[in-house]
């Protein structure tokens, strides 16, 4: 059932790329290892699809990594576990570095000076010193992922992954520290805030 599963949603995914995600000419411009991720995560790497993350702008070390344990079985997904697993290193070189030029999402024009919500998330990261290994802007590097203007269902889907332990990788011993105490509704706090990060907050 798990690889009928795989192979419906790799066949899902090449069918998006192939029924008109890209044109012929914006296909020709992109590596033949990147061609499967636009499909889902955007040609510019901006995700336009519900939990679906956003690529573009992470640092280049994370996308990598995060490549190679979807290849080696230890993050788990239908849809990216039989595509990175046809991935070759130098395919993850090229996929890594080409999202991580790419201009990132544009952070979100949500007011957030009234948002009780947002208020309440930059308590909770400072508290958690999110920006210790985030940055303080949020933008990643190395083994931590970029923060700043993702998805908030994904951002949501990633926090409770870490906390329920079904989410391992680099970081992972970090991320469970600072999750763990916490519960669904700080989750999701994060999450929100996150997703709306301002500059300076």
């Amino acid at each position: 059932m798990r690889q009928s599963l795989r192979a419906l949603a790799l066949a899902l995914a090449t069918t998006a790329l192939a029924g008109g995600a890209l044109p012929a000419a914006a296909q020709q411009a992109v590596p033949a290892a990147v061609q499967a991720c636009v499909a889902c995560h955007g040609a510019e790497g901006i995700s336009q699809m519900p939990g679906v993350p956003s690529l573009a702008g992470q640092p280049e070390g994370f996308l990598q990594w995060q490549l190679v344990f979807f290849r080696n079985g230890v993050r788990h997904n239908p849809v990216m576990e039989p595509i990175a697993g046809a991935l070759k290193d130098d395919d993850i070189r090229v996929a890594a570095g080409f999202f991580a030029k790419k201009p990132p999402a544009p952070l979100s024009s949500a007011a957030v000076d009234g948002d009780a919500v947002y208020q309440a998330g930059l308590k909770l990261v400072r508290a958690n010193r999110c920006a210790a290994c985030h940055k303080d802007d949020f933008s990643g590097g190395q083994a931590a992922g970029r923060l700043a203007g993702q998805r908030e269902e994904y951002l949501l889907k990633a926090l409770r992954d870490y906390k329920a332990g079904a989410r391992t990788g680099g970081g992972v011993a970090q991320m469970a520290d600072v999750v763990y105490p916490l519960g669904d509704e700080d989750l999701k706090t994060l999450a929100h805030t996150m997703a709306l990060w301002r500059p300076g907050s």
